[in-house]
């Protein structure tokens, strides 16, 4: 049996990694590049990228490409990268800052190896590689703000607890929203603690388990629809110069001319009533928490 096209580029790339031709930190050939080299698919040569990727061999580093990896450095599947748990501090810290003032599209490791003074691919000797990284730091900022160490009685006044505390920390940290899905939730040991906690305050509730579910994925995705709009601003703000006030300054008129059409009646009236309105993002999550926690008394009690 012949050997696939896509085994042929693998075996190649590793025999010029092992002999020194291709040594770690530098980049391997581009998809477009192997499949011009071995006149091929570009999903075959795609193919051979992830196989080496999920051998260990090569490792994608954001804006840079497709390099060679420090060996030492990668870990097993489902290992954790080794190092100095000092040096992985320093690392997340610097990853958060950099998230923290510029956004998550700005967070690269060769972004935090020049933070820090060090090589790009030292990194990978204390994190697996940037989703690790993102799971550090998701710990790191939840562990800026703690829950109480006693659980309060009640369920609802746990809910509420952690919603808040999940809130502030996604406030301070607006990158957040950004790293978590509900599709493909975090491993993060910080996260299972809100679970905890919240499954604990259920236990004793009428709910079975999908609706214990239900509420555990509802709440922590309220905190996310308020938080990410933190970060859209910013992103908003850098990409336009103007701030949302300006904006909204400028859009006046536009406002005015629909209201003043007759069209909309309704509208209009409202617009009236409501006269200035400042758009305060703490006052909008607490007034959306406690009638979300309302709605589900209604299901639990």
């Amino acid at each position: 049996m012949s050997t696939p096209p896509y085994a042929r580029i693998v075996a190649d790339i590793k025999r010029r990694v092992a002999d020194g031709r291709l040594r770690p930190g530098e980049r391997v050939p581009s998809t477009r590049q192997l499949a011009r080299d071995w006149d091929v698919a570009l999903a075959t040569a795609t193919k051979a990228l992830a196989v080496l990727a999920r051998e260990g061999v090569v490792v994608a580093e954001p804006r840079v490409g497709t390099v060679v990896a420090e060996r030492a450095a990668t870990p097993r599947k489902g290992q954790p990268a080794r190092g100095d748990e000092r040096v992985r501090e320093r690392i997340v810290r610097a990853a958060i800052e950099i998230a923290d003032a510029e956004g998550l599209a700005e967070l690269t490791m060769r972004r935090v190896a020049d933070r820090l003074g060090m090589a790009t691919m030292s990194l990978y000797r204390h994190v697996g590689g940037k989703d690790e990284l993102l799971l550090f730091m998701v710990d790191a900022a939840l562990d800026e703000f703690p829950l109480p160490r006693e659980r309060p009685d009640g369920w609802r006044t746990v809910l509420e607890t952690s919603a808040r505390v999940l809130w502030a920390a996604h406030r301070e940290h607006p990158w957040m929203p950004g790293v978590t899905s509900l599709h493909r939730p975090l491993p993060s040991t910080a996260l299972l603690r809100h679970s905890e906690w919240m499954m604990s305050a259920l236990a004793g509730t009428r709910l079975d388990a999908t609706v214990k579910m239900h509420v555990n994925i509802l709440l922590y995705s309220y905190v996310l629809a308020i938080a990410a709009n933190i970060e859209q601003e910013r992103q908003a703000r850098a990409a336009t110069g103007i701030t949302d006030e300006e904006w909204m300054q400028a859009q006046q008129g536009r406002l005015q001319q629909i209201s003043e059409s007759g069209d909309s009646p309704a509208f209009a009236a409202f617009l009236h009533e409501l006269g200035d309105f400042d758009l305060d993002l703490d006052r909008l999550f607490e007034f959306g928490l406690g009638r979300l926690l309302d709605g589900l008394a209604q299901l639990i009690d």
